[in-house]
This record gives structure tokens, sequence and C-alpha cells, in this order.
């Protein structure tokens, strides 16, 4: 997705009905779903810095058609007004066959503007941690900080048994989640196509398993993992990219977090060890406590599951041995096959 400055600056004019000076359009990187740049620009005597995002369509990933993609943004626009400190969106716009930025009648694809997000995410505070014997005073007060998002967060429940089922249903079968990052794997050695049709069977019979629990529904992020949390000084975040839908399961946000302490562990030691172990207790502990919620080790299965099939990717994560790959599938085994997941057990998990 290439934009022209001519079309961004034409762009620009309409959204704020004013002439803006336009001063830049930067490239700011290519993610695992897509591409965004960043566009400097003064109006109202105001200098702005959006970020402008767009999706790519031949990554599989559930983005296949414009629809698709345009059903993300649009999402995103609704949704990420509601939720505390996550970044505004400002605008969905659309591009056309010629480059051009135009009305929806005419439309090759879509963007999304956005507000820019200043801080360092969380995987940086991650990587750190491998040359701890114990956590420090920063490193708990940004954990306690998290949990009291989540827990507040949370705490706003929606009472729809369809919004719940719906999580659960995208969570194993949407196609960013566990079945379409399973179908990105390609020519991988660690596993094979036998063993992702396992996983994902254990992941229906566990949908079965949780659709009684439908009070649980709840107002979530959707996709809570540390790079989509910026941290500033101290413990004050700002959030990015809430996706998938407004409610749904907490367990949803908790595993997208905490399963990079055992991943983060994995890749440093080979094994869930200090204080990434420290870390993960913390967080449930704290998050138990505030939220009173002891049934959440009954239904992170699935969760783990997904979160465990996009960290094992060679497509996201290609610095990965293909040894650690596999210790991560261990672990998703190890969730799925019992009834409640427990923190003692996880180097366990991770060796069957």
């Amino acid at each position: 997705m290439i934009f022209k400055e001519k079309e961004i600056r034409e762009y620009l004019n309409r959204l704020y009905n004013e002439p803006v000076i336009f001063e830049a359009v930067e490239d700011i990187g290519r993610g695992a779903h897509g591409k965004g740049y960043r566009i400097v620009f003064t109006v109202g005597g105001k200098q702005k810095r959006l970020v402008l995002k767009g999706l790519e369509g031949d990554r599989g990933l559930g983005h296949d058609y414009p629809s698709d993609r345009a059903a993300v943004f649009i999402l995103a626009k609704e949704s990420y007004k509601f939720l505390p400190k996550h970044v505004g969106a400002i605008d969905v716009g659309i591009i056309r066959k010629d480059g051009t930025i135009g009305s929806m009648g005419d439309f090759e694809d879509f963007f999304l503007l956005m507000d820019e997000a200043e801080g360092s995410d969380y995987f940086g505070d991650l990587r750190l941690m491998k040359d701890k014997e114990i956590l420090d005073e920063l490193d708990r007060k940004r954990i306690m900080a998290m949990v009291r998002y989540l827990a507040e967060i949370h705490s706003v429940k929606k009472d729809s048994a369809d919004l719940y089922w719906r999580k659960l249903r995208d969570t194993i079968g949407h196609g960013e989640c566990l079945m379409g990052v399973l179908d990105t794997y390609r020519d991988v050695k660690f596993t094979d196509l036998s063993e992702m049709a396992e996983i994902e069977k254990k992941c229906v019979e566990w949908r079965k398993r949780l659709k009684p629990f439908y009070s649980r529904c709840c107002q979530i992020h959707g996709d809570f993992h540390p790079g989509n949390i910026l941290f500033k000084e101290g413990d004050n975040f700002i959030l990015l990219d809430r996706s998938r839908g407004m409610f749904g399961e907490p367990a949803d946000d908790v595993t997208a977090l905490t399963i990079n302490y055992i991943f983060m562990s994995v890749m440093a030691h080979g094994e869930l060890r200090a204080p990434y172990d420290e870390a993960l207790e913390l967080f449930y502990d704290e998050y138990v406590y505030l939220t009173g919620d002891k049934d959440i080790f009954y239904v992170v299965a699935p969760f783990y599951a997904f979160r465990g099939v996009v960290i094992a990717n060679p497509l996201f994560y290609p610095d990965v041995s293909n040894e650690n790959r596999k210790k991560i599938f261990n672990f998703i085994h190890g969730v799925l096959d019992t009834d409640r997941f427990d923190l003692k057990d996880i180097n366990r998990y991770l060796r069957l």
C-alpha cells in the first residue's frame, strides 16, 4: 500500500475542512498484519502527528478480501473510543485503484487514521528480565498497573451469551486467531498437519465446555499483548490495536499478556525460570485478588492455545529455534489436556 503526498494532503484538507500545512509522511515499519505511516502536519495552528495504518491481504489471517480489511478498521473506529487509555481512532478512508484517496463508492482498499502513541512497548521490559534474579520495583509497579487496568475494564459486564459465544468461536476459527494462524504454517519442521488438526479439535471441545460460562462476558481489549502496551514514565501506559470485538471472555486479555512471561523465559532459559515465574505469579495473584475471579484457571486453555500458535509461528517470530517452538506446542497440549491451568505445572507442560 503506497500513499501519494498530494492525495494525503487533499484528504486531510477535506477531513478537517480547512487547509493543512503538510510537513512529512514517514514509513514507520511493517508489523505482523500490515504497514504504518506517520503523518506530520499543522492545522489550525497546531501540529498533529497521526498514524495511517493499512492491512495486507496476501498474508492470510482473514484479511484476504478488501471487505475483511474494512471490517477491521470500522470496528477499530467504533471501539477505540470506549476503552480507557486507548489511542484514538480518527477516520476510516478508502484507496482507489489509481492510488488516490476517495469515497466509499469507488474503493480498492481501506486504511485507518489514528493518533500517534508515544512510549516503549512492554517487550523491552520482558527482554531486560532475563538478566535479573528477581523483579525490581519498576517491574512490579508495571505489572500491578496492568492488572489494575484489566480488573477495571473487566468489571464492565455484558449480559450477552451471543457475544461470549462469538468470542469463543472467533478465538478458534477466526482468520486472525487459532485456525487462521495455523493456516500460515508452511514447511515447518517442528509440527505437522495432524498435530495442528489435533489442537483444533481439542479447542472445539473446549468451546463446548465453556459455552455455559456466558455470564463471564465483559468488556475486553482483545489483543492485550506487550507490543500493544506502551509505557512512558513509571507505570503510565497507553494502548494500541483493540481488536476482534468489545466484549468477550476476560481470559482473552489475561493470556495475551501472560503467555509472554513463559515465552520470553523459554527464549532466554529454555524453561520458566526466575524472574519470569515471579512475574507470572504476581500477575495472577493480584488479578484474582482484585477481581475475585477464581474460575480464570478453568477457562484459559483455548486462549493460551491461540496465543501459543502465535508465538511459535515463524511468520511472527522468525528467530525462535525449532526446539523452543516445540516446547510451546507442548505447552499448548499441556493446557488443553488438563481441566485446570496450574502455574506450578508450566515446566511440565513445556516438557511433554
